[in-house]
């Protein structure tokens, strides 16, 4: 009998975890002042502090640094995204 060798498109990987870039950076831009993209992403720490900071500047600055989340996401490939926000836990930019 012949043994074969498994061609890399047939052959079972580790599961990896669902990359939530789009949620998150489109959560970002619209609801960033209530820091819904860092609950997504699993940093509740960050979420309340960002939920206090923009309550007490009625929410511009939390609504700015929302926004600007959002497009840093939205502009990183998929792997550094993944690497960088669900491996690596950076919590803030």
């Amino acid at each position: 009998m012949e043994t074969t060798k498994p061609e890399s498109w047939n052959t079972p990987q580790a599961p990896r975890e669902e990359n939530k870039k789009v949620v998150a950076g489109i959560l970002a831009i619209l609801l960033g002042g209530l820091g819904v993209h860092k609950f997504i992403l699993g940093y509740t720490q960050e979420g309340i502090i960002q939920l206090v900071i923009s309550i007490v500047s009625c929410g511009t600055i939390g609504g700015i640094i929302g926004l600007i989340e959002g497009i840093i996401y939205l502009t990183k490939t998929d792997e550094e995204f993944y690497q960088t926000y669900q491996v690596g836990k950076k919590g803030w930019f």
